[in-house]
């Protein structure tokens, strides 16, 4: 039993290097169509909370399921918003 946990934390510490290499080497010109195609997934996992919500049995179910919403809701709407300030950034500058 502890080395199954042991196994699962390796893979876990080794994933979390991983995704930073991979993540720093991301260039900014490429973070606005990653951030797009997240807030498609955030999408995805909010309609999926719904769903759960609708199908729950008990309070407890119900109520991790509305935590779920909220925090899905926050963070799809506000990779939308840096998606926003991203392009700002590509903008022509006014004069």
């Amino acid at each position: 039993m502890m080395s199954n946990g042991l196994a699962l934390l390796s893979i876990f510490t080794l994933s979390v290097f991983v995704g930073f290499e991979v993540v720093s080497k991301v260039s900014s010109t490429l973070h606005t169509p990653l951030m797009s195609g997240a807030n498609a997934i955030h999408g995805v996992i909010l309609v999926g909370a719904i769903v759960v919500a609708d199908h729950a049995s008990n309070n407890l179910q119900l109520s991790l399921a509305l935590v779920a919403i909220v925090l899905a809701t926050i963070n799809m709407v506000g990779g939308f918003v840096v998606t926003d300030r991203m392009l700002e950034m590509f903008k022509a500058k006014k004069k």
